[in-house]
């Protein structure tokens, strides 16, 4: 039923972008149109899938993977029923059936007649009303998170203020209270659980018993430890939106921020969820959204958009905290004449040549030191059309948090023709070496690679493998190239943990393989379609697994690893009681023994753990908090989302001593 759900989203998306072409009775055009929005989904072959359904046959007759099913979707006043000549019919003539608005989609699996699925699929259409000013927000703020508590947040038990718990990432809590002897007696306390089923990567924040989150445009905030909704804020669209996958909030003198999926950057009251500014910076038109959790450091803002794979030229900025105005910025893909333009010999590319922000940021906040990863060039799969190493795109680059001027970079993937961005720069750690204190940090990505290197001196100490790397050079071909890790191999949008107590990182990754083509020309730029210029046909989904690692930071050697019955892309954090806390897509939260890997307690939690997953005291109790819900269209997933608060029963809760009350 998971996949049956993830199939039809992802097919009527396509089918929805590429009708126009195909209404003209253009077929070159429509060509373009499957190539540019289609093809990373979907085959032309018989029987076989990609992340999508097979089209083969789609037009005239019923593809093998269709076969049987029915979709109808809720109109103003009327309904139509999706099967095989109305598919035909839509494809070939008229977009009049179904207009870019939004709609409710209702999908029957055919294997359970009874059992109905409905969500929301958000099409670009029509600009929607923009939030008047009576919304605005008139609520008085609150008094923080300060900035001191901000840089304090590492040795913080009580919160949790960034997405990667602290500046430096280490996604590491000194609780102890929860610990190897007592975690099979955790209990789920509460649950919330929304009516929206998009894709649940939110890495949720915590501060004085508030937790916040993010599902699509939506920003909620509720009680940490009763799951009560506090309130909620839906940001209304006034663009279009390629993606409206979000992975998180800041928080920082009363405020919070986000982006949302049509680019725009906005504060909202924590009192109350109204808005306090909205300011545009990113545009669905140029290839842009917005989906990165933002890094809040003094007064600015740090924060860029997404959007390699649709074609944007990206960039990293900082906005002030109060009004959204802009301070700095730093072209990722640079303008014809800036450094690092020269490295693009064919000076058109630099028009669209990618760079996305998607994941976390690090800042060595002591130094004014911001560590930015950036991901793949576009097109993905083609390289003639942007010959040279493509700089910025796949490097860590160093700026000075405060001016956005370029401190240093290394690049760890020049000329990437399989989209295998350069994911994490976390976590910045110190370790004694020989007798000294090194600064270090770990940088890692879709290559399936662990680097650590030396924060000053910029030396990479060493590298490892972290999941499967066969063929993993050989560049796309027309007929198709075999290479691990794919499209989603390596590590995704959550990176390591550090133990500063074990001097451990934890590292949990996706092993899929697939196989890329390239088209016969270079793809062309249009709005609101992928620019790749290939696709990615991944092995079946069932021979998808992960990961789970646990590594000496300081020598790169391997402690003990698992392997996964399932890719492993939601958050792991450690504590002091020698626990990992993690979840997979199985639906299972996961509490894992640090020291040896062993499974300690699992918890089925109804949807997919793709998300974070974070620990916090409250009242002298420890908390852990995971995510569930569906996860995106390639990875697929399952339920609404939800959080799932857990704790020890009371007469627990006291020095982690099983039985006793204290």
């Amino acid at each position: 039923m998971r996949n049956l759900l993830i199939k039809t989203v992802v097919l009527l998306e396509c089918l929805l972008a590429g009708s126009a072409a195909y209404a003209q009775g253009d077929a070159a055009a429509g060509k373009t149109v499957f190539e540019n929005q289609c093809a990373s989904c979907h085959t032309t072959v018989v029987g076989k899938d990609g992340f999508g359904p097979s089209l083969a046959g789609v037009l005239g007759r019923l593809s093998g993977s269709l076969t049987g099913f029915k979709y109808s979707t809720a109109m103003a006043n009327a309904g139509l029923t999706w099967d095989g000549p109305t598919l035909d019919s839509f494809l070939t003539s008229s977009t009049a059936l179904v207009p870019g608005t939004p709609m409710a989609v209702t999908i029957t699996d055919p294997t359970a007649r009874s059992n109905v699925i409905t969500f929301l699929s958000t099409l670009t259409g029509a600009p929607t009303p923009s939030a008047s000013a009576a919304q605005l927000s008139k609520a008085p703020l609150g008094a923080g998170p300060t900035n001191s508590e901000l840089l304090q947040a590492a040795a913080d038990r009580e919160n949790w203020l960034y997405a990667s718990k602290d500046f430096a990432g280490q996604r590491y809590v000194a609780s102890k209270q929860i610990t190897t002897g007592n975690v099979e007696r955790l209990r789920p306390v509460c649950i919330y659980r929304s009516d929206n089923i998009g894709a649940t990567q939110t890495n949720p924040l915590v501060y004085k018993g508030t937790m916040y989150l993010t599902i699509n445009e939506v920003t909620v905030a509720i009680d940490a430890a009763t799951c009560l909704q506090r309130w909620s804020y839906s940001w209304i669209l006034k663009d279009g939106a390629l993606s409206k996958v979000s992975r998180g909030v800041a928080l920082k003198d009363g405020r919070l921020i986000r982006g949302t999926p049509d680019g725009y950057l906005i504060a909202l009251n924590m009192n109350d969820g109204s808005l306090l500014w909205s300011r545009k910076i990113a545009d669905a038109k140029s290839g842009q959204y917005l989906s990165m959790p933002p890094l809040i450091f003094e007064d600015e803002i740090v924060y860029g958009p997404a959007g390699a794979d649709w074609g944007a030229k990206n960039w990293i900025g900082a906005f002030s905290l109060n009004s959204g105005e802009p301070l700095w910025r730093f072209n990722l893909v640079p303008d014809a004449g800036e450094p690092g333009a020269e490295s693009w010999t064919n000076p058109k590319s630099l028009e669209h040549g990618g760079g996305s922000l998607w994941t976390p940021l690090s800042l060595d906040a002591a130094k004014g030191v911001l560590y930015v990863p950036v991901g793949n060039p576009s097109p993905d799969f083609f390289e003639a059309a942007r010959p040279g190493d493509n700089l910025y795109t796949n490097s860590a680059v160093a700026l000075d948090v405060r001016s956005g001027k370029l401190l240093w970079f290394h690049q760890f993937g020049p000329a990437d023709v399989h989209d295998r961005d350069l994911s994490q720069v976390s976590p910045l750690f110190n370790v004694p070496m020989k007798g000294q204190s090194r600064n270090l940090m770990a940088i890692s990505g879709k290559d399936g690679l662990l680097r650590v290197l030396d924060r000053d001196s910029h030396e990479q100490l060493y590298e490892l493998p972290i999941t499967s790397r066969t063929n993993w050079d050989a560049a796309p071909t027309i007929e198709g190239v075999h290479s691990c890790p794919g499209l989603l191999g390596g590590l995704e949008w959550n990176g390591p943990a550090y133990s500063p107590s074990t001097r451990d990182m934890y590292v949990a990754t996706v092993d899929w393989c697939g196989t890329f083509t390239k088209t016969e020309q270079a793809p062309q730029f249009t709005n609101n379609a992928h620019y790749y210029g290939g696709a990615v046909s991944p092995d079946p989904r069932d021979q998808a697994r992960g990961w789970l690692r646990a590594i000496d930071a300081a020598t790169g050697k391997e402690r003990w690893k698992r392997h996964w019955p399932t890719p492993l892309v939601a958050a792991v954090t450690v504590t002091a009681g020698g626990l990992l806390f993690t979840g997979d897509l199985d639906n299972n939260f996961l509490a894992i023994d640090a020291n040896s890997g062993r499974t300690l307690y699992t918890f089925n939690t109804g949807g997919s753990v793709a998300g974070g997953v974070i620990s916090y005291e409250l009242d002298g109790r420890q908390y852990v908090a995971t995510t569930s819900g569906a996860v995106s269209g390639f990875f697929g997933g399952s339920g609404p989302a939800a959080i799932i608060v857990f704790a020890l029963p009371e007469n627990l809760k006291f020095f982690g001593l099983p039985g006793r009350h204290q």
